[in-house]
Formats: structure tokens, C-alpha cells, sequence
């Protein structure tokens, strides 16, 4: 799976699995990683981590998009299914696995949510569940889907979206945007303003009270995006340099650490639901 002319090392094995399938613009005159030079820009598949680089901020993560877009779309699925096969006789696995979960997710926007909003409860549930299944991709072992892929011709293949910034940090975007509009929508602009500029030390501070609830506020998707990816990318990472061991070692250690993750990768969903909760709570309420 390295790049073609490439000797496979542990270096080069471990870089190769941490590189998106990226899309992207090449400019007129480019050299690419087999020799050919581009008459003029091009939309193509980055063949090397250079032309990746090359492609600059405009360029797609093929995979994480694909991969996001399907774990939804599975999502959707599964609780549709659920919801429309529903009974009150004695329920499936299926239905008793679905009214866990929003059970699960109900009662923490109850306990965590003190605004009336209609629309935090759902989005609680489709936080928790699509972030685990993103999470949850990290228990595949980390050769298969790689391999699969590079006997169709496509180079690189992360199958874990939740291990690249650009998603966590969408994630984060979104309940941040969310955080403002509700803030504006409960407070008024003017209610909005002044809860950054005269809190915590009032009139007389209030440049120093802006530049301490601004940072504070822009914390929020920063923090919600680094610690999601920084644990799953950490958990990858760790899954890459097991499978660098020999066969019976790599069994040795990977096991207990699927274990592990597993607790890890549900803890990451929960965190980030909560915090979402919690930060559209204080967003709902007006001093």
C-alpha cells in the first residue's frame, strides 16, 4: 500500500494509514507523483501526501465525507425501521435497543437542559448516535478496509471520520453557530452583547470583560472539536503501531485494547452530547 516506487516501512506504513483520500485543485505546471506534469489546473485524487498538501484549504477528505454521509444515512436508517416497526406487544431487539438509547438521551437533556426547546432533544440523540458510529469504526481492523480499497486502485482510505480535525471541528462549528443563534433568539441582540461585555466585572471593565467572555466563548467549539479528535486519533494511532508487531503480539494487545476503546468511544459521544447540552442551556438562559 505505499506509494508507487515507495520501499513499505514502518514510517511510511504508518503515514500511508493516516492519510485521507483527498480531492482537490492542482495547478498548471504541477509535477505529480508519477512523473507527469499538468498542462493546466486540475479537480483529481491526490496520489501522494504532497499533492494533498499541494491542493491547499479548498481541497475535499474524500473518505471522512463518504464515511460521515453513510453512518448517517445508517443512522437514519436503523431508527426509521425501529420507529415504524414499533409495538406495544412484546418489542424486538431492534425496538429495545432504540428506546434505550432516546430513553438514555432523554433523560440527560432533562437533567442537564433547563430552557424549553423542542429541538434539543433530538439533536442530543443524533449527536450521541452518529458520533459513536463514527467512533465506533475504530474497532476495524485497521489493514482490511485499506487493503479492500488499494485492489480498486484507491490509494489512501481512513474509514474513521472522527479521526480527522475538518469533522470534529464541523461538529463543533454547528453547535457553536447554535449556541449564538439561540443566545440572540432568547436574549436579543442587545441582552447578547451585554453578557459578553459586562460579565463578569461589570460597566467599568468592559474591555477586559469582552476579551475574557470572548475567549470563552470561542473555547467552546475549540475544545469540543480537539478532545474528540485527540482521542480518537490517539486511539488509532495506538491500533496502527499495533498491527507494526508480530502476528501473535498484535493479538496480545489488540484485543484488550478494542476492549478498552470501547469505552473510550462511547465516553467521546456522551462528552460531546453533554457539553452540547449544557452549552445550548446556558445559550437559553437570560439574566
Amino acid at each position: 500500500m505505499a506509494a508507487e516506487g515507495e520501499t513499505l516501512t514502518a514510517t511510511s506504513y504508518i503515514k500511508h494509514h493516516l492519510q485521507n483520500l483527498t480531492f482537490g485543485q492542482l495547478p498548471a505546471g504541477y509535477e505529480r507523483a508519477d512523473g507527469t506534469v499538468l498542462e493546466q489546473s486540475m479537480w483529481t485524487l491526490a496520489h501522494s501526501s504532497k499533492e494533498a498538501q499541494e491542493m491547499g484549504f479548498w481541497a475535499f477528505h474524500v473518505d471522512t465525507l463518504c464515511w460521515s454521509a453513510g453512518l448517517g444515512i445508517l443512522f437514519l436508517w436503523l431508527f426509521r425501521k425501529a420507529a415504524v416497526s414499533a409495538t406495544s406487544d412484546v418489542p424486538g431487539p431492534l425496538q429495545n435497543f432504540v428506546e434505550t438509547i432516546v430513553e438514555f438521551v432523554d433523560n440527560s437533556v432533562k437533567e442537564s437542559f433547563h430552557g424549553k426547546n423542542d429541538v434539543i432533544a433530538p439533536l442530543s440523540l443524533t449527536i450521541f448516535v452518529w458520533i459513536f458510529l463514527m467512533n465506533l469504526m475504530d474497532l476495524v481492523p485497521v489493514d482490511w478496509v485499506p487493503f479492500l480499497f488499494s485492489v480498486l486502485g484507491v490509494e489512501y482510505m481512513k474509514i474513521v471520520p472522527t479521526t480527522d480535525v475538518n469533522a470534529t471541528f464541523g461538529l463543533s462549528l454547528s453547535v457553536f453557530f447554535l449556541i449564538i443563534f439561540y443566545s440572540i433568539k432568547v436574549k436579543g441582540v442587545g441582552g447578547f452583547v451585554g453578557e459578553l461585555t459586562l460579565q463578569p466585572f461589570g460597566k467599568k471593565f468592559i474591555p477586559f470583560n469582552f476579551l475574557l467572555e470572548s475567549v470563552g466563548l470561542l473555547a467552546k467549539p475549540i475544545s469540543l472539536s480537539l478532545r474528540l479528535f485527540g482521542n480518537l486519533y490517539a486511539g488509532e494511532l495506538i491500533f496502527i503501531l499495533i498491527a507494526l508487531l508480530p502476528f501473535y503480539a498484535q493479538w496480545m494487545l489488540s484485543v484488550p485494547w478494542a476492549i478498552f476503546h470501547i469505552l473510550v468511544i462511547t465516553l467521546q459521544a456522551f462528552i460531546f452530547m453533554m457539553l452540547t447540552i449544557v452549552y445550548l442551556s446556558m445559550a437559553h438562559e437570560d439574566h
